[in-house]
């Protein structure tokens, strides 16, 4: 099973992540959004006599054509007819407003066929001028390569005040991110802290109708997936606990750290496990947490459940994530914030009074422990060949973005911006979450958030509607309480009032953070090889077509052929 990402990372990370960043139906018009703040060209385009924003909105006096390699969610039906990949709504938003004429060279579906066509690019040397990855393996080979753009004054020059700001709240991380060899290489993606948290999805209406508890520990987790499934609360096919695809993966991992719909994150967590994860031993020394014991306990635990049928029994071979969850076939699922609301669309659609509700899972003696992101996941690639003011256009298409995203018409999914990569302030759904919720009982008004640039780019957007989304009472939200009319506003703000409750009002007792979420030098050639063998023993244990033994015969292997040399080159980073 390949684990490099999920498909919603690209499917829902590129789309919903991306929509997670923003949500509205409202009918505004592309060639309209934003016009009074258009930047009119200079009279010369090599040298415009322009700086800060007024140069990061900079119309260009003649057409830039921007090729670009796209991923396209081939479940999604939301571009009117007529519409492509190559005219919508914004791409013809971009050439009304900059000029900028967007050209999509090829497409590929989210999951591993995105990856393949990256990778075959990657590897003729072959790219276009612009396209986004999610790996920063992708990455680091193009640019060890000398495949991109040496992007670091441009950005200093075009890059919007807002941008920079998002930027500047990683306290360097984004930034280091984005350079290879100690030039700027890539626009990274910012994403907020509490896309890397998993929580527990759960059916709340089920628990009622069983007259069940919330469950809290692992030992409740599988109660009540035993008591769904006895009582076919979802069909006859009903699902305890939903798992990951084909194209996502068993855990989030240095690499992926975020955004790992259906994975069983909480369960590790809740067993002190952090596979994927380079652990701090706090005696300089460092570990690889798949390799640990309690890691080995969870994968036992799991098994047990799949053999129990409490686990999906497609996991690891479904095509989509979603697609029990969204037939309400499924109970449980875990997941970052954005998964119930954004994730689970159909699963409102089909049925309404789906009370998704979102908690933490806890160890036996009651502690939540949780992995940690880096700043983001994804990259947009510029490849060394683009031309000087192609370059300056990517940069342009990023700040209209981010300054113009919630002034789209977000009946039509936002991922097919081109070369959509989220920035967003780290912090940014728990400072909505509190300031939501202090509209909605009055005590802010929504003009109060009516600020140009905002570091918190959606929140004016977001205070505007959200009194017509949510109604009375507000100390414990439910579905009911959602209208869904206007469904995309309905979807961010369950996400935000919902999803991301637990992060925004509970504290985490351990935070785990990966003492590295990039590659060391053996990794870029012994780090594929080693992921594989993972990735096959952990699926296998599972679903019981190996044995639990086998994990110390992996263990073993791991090391010689690699492991033990990063293990090395990891503490190292750690001394530094």
């Amino acid at each position: 099973m390949k684990r490099k990402t999920a498909s919603v990372l690209l499917a829902a990370g590129l789309a919903i992540s991306m929509a997670a960043c923003s949500s509205s139906n409202s009918s505004n018009s592309s060639s309209s959004s934003n016009s009074s703040n258009e930047t009119k060209a200079p009279s010369s385009e090599s040298s415009p006599a322009l700086s800060g924003d007024d140069l990061a909105f900079y119309k260009f006096p003649k057409p830039v054509d921007v090729h670009v390699g796209m991923v396209v969610d081939p479940t999604d039906k939301t571009l009117p007819q007529g519409d492509s990949a190559n005219n919508n709504q914004y791409t013809r938003y971009l050439k009304e407003k900059y000029n900028i004429n967007v050209i999509v060279d090829w497409t590929a579906a989210t999951g591993n066929d995105y990856k393949q066509k990256v990778s075959l690019s990657i590897a003729s040397g072959k790219l276009p001028d612009g396209m986004v990855v999610d790996d920063r393996s992708f990455m680091t080979k193009a640019a060890s390569s000398g495949l991109l753009y040496d992007i670091s004054d441009l950005f200093q020059q075009y890059a919007s005040s807002q941008v920079k700001e998002i930027m500047e709240s990683t306290q360097g991380r984004a930034m280091e991110n984005a350079s290879y060899k100690g030039k700027m290489v890539s626009l990274p993606n910012i994403t907020v802290d509490t896309d890397g948290v998993h929580i527990m999805w759960i059916r709340k209406d089920w628990l009622d109708k069983l007259n069940l508890p919330v469950p809290k520990t692992l030992s409740d987790v599988e109660k009540t997936a035993k008591a769904f499934i006895d009582n076919k609360l979802g069909g006859a096919n009903t699902i305890g606990i939903a798992g990951p695809s084909k194209n996502t993966f068993p855990y989030a991992t240095f690499l992926v750290s975020s955004n790992n719909m259906g994975g069983f994150d909480p369960v590790f967590g809740a067993m002190d496990a952090y596979p994927g994860y380079w652990l701090d031993n706090g005696d300089g020394s460092v570990t690889y947490g798949t390799l640990t014991d309690s890691t080995k306990k969870t994968l036992t635990l799991l098994a047990d459940w799949y053999k129990k049928g409490l686990i999906d029994p497609e996991v690891g071979t479904r095509d989509n994530v979603g697609d029990p969850i969204n037939a309400n076939q499924a109970g449980i699922f875990f997941g970052p914030w954005w998964n119930g609301g954004y994730g689970n669309g159909d699963s409102f659609k089909n049925d309404p009074t789906a009370n998704w509700q979102a908690y933490p899972v806890y160890s036996d003696d009651g502690k939540w422990n949780a992995h940690m992101k880096t700043t983001g996941s994804t990259y947009t690639l510029i490849s060394k060949n683009a031309k000087p003011d192609v370059v300056k256009a990517i940069l342009v298409m990023n700040n209209a973005l981010v300054r113009d995203e919630s002034t789209f018409d977000l009946s039509v999914a936002v991922g097919w911006y081109p070369l959509r990569n989220v920035m967003a302030a780290a912090n940014e759904t728990e400072y909505e979450y509190a300031e939501l919720l202090k509209v909605l009982k009055g005590e802010t008004k929504p003009e109060d958030y009516n600020k140009p640039n905002s570091l918190y780019k959606l929140m004016y957007s977001d205070a505007k509607k959200v009194q017509s989304v949510v109604k009375a009472p507000f100390d414990d939200l439910s579905v009911s309480n959602f209208n869904m009319t206007n469904f995309g506003d309905f979807q961010r703000m369950y996400s935000l009032l919902i999803g991301d409750r637990p992060y925004a009002t509970t504290p985490i007792d351990k935070k785990v953070y990966s003492v590295t979420y990039n590659q060391t030098p053996t990794m870029e050639t012994k780090w594929a090889n080693l992921k594989k063998m993972e990735d096959e023993t952990v699926l296998k244990i599972i679903l019981g077509q190996a044995s639990v033994d086998s994990f110390d015969t992996f263990v073993k292997n791991w090391k010689a052929q690699g492991g033990d040399e990063i293990t090395k080159e990891v503490a190292e980073l750690l001394k530094k």
